[in-house]
């Protein structure tokens, strides 16, 4: 199935399908972290994250897919379902707040290792270390700068006198 990507800003009418999204595939991502994807991380996601953050959404057929959070240039969250992973949705999404804020920040569980992969593929790079107050858990502060073109710019194409 060659289905298109199209990424638009959070909708309160989007709120079950992301909660329901986001509670799945943090529980696949973050099995190491008690309660994930429920109780009181679902209430915060609901309550704050959800209405505080610059919040987009991939969307595929009409059904949302993926969500990803900003908060300025720093990546508070990206999630893709489950069934909808390796898709491209992800690489979608960061592309889109690249395009957005240039320069890209976030911190990723230290346990997550296909997430540390994903990033680094995306061009992230280490920049510190940190413990998650609220699980004790590891995190890794990673960053990309902004492409050489810039945000909301194309590559040059090659041509005569252009390297």
């Amino acid at each position: 199935m060659n289905t298109k990507t199209a990424v638009r800003p959070y909708q309160h009418s989007d709120e079950d399908a992301v909660v329901d999204l986001w509670a799945r595939a943090s529980r696949q991502a973050h099995p190491f972290v008690e309660g994930e994807g429920e109780g009181e991380r679902a209430r915060r996601l609901r309550e704050i994250y959800l209405r505080e953050a610059d919040n987009w959404v991939a969307e595929e057929d009409g059904a949302v897919v993926g969500l990803l959070g900003l908060l300025g240039n720093e990546v508070g969250g990206l999630f893709v379902a489950p069934e909808a992973q390796g898709r491209g949705i992800g690489r979608t999404l960061l592309e889109h707040a690249a395009a957005l804020h240039g320069g890209l920040s976030l911190k990723v569980y230290e346990a997550n290792a296909r997430a540390r992969g994903f990033y680094g593929a995306m061009g992230f790079e280490e920049r510190g270390r940190s413990t998650e107050e609220e699980t004790g858990h590891p995190l890794i502060v990673l960053f990309r700068p902004a492409s050489p073109t810039g945000p909301n710019r194309a590559p040059r194409p090659a041509g005569p006198g252009r390297d």
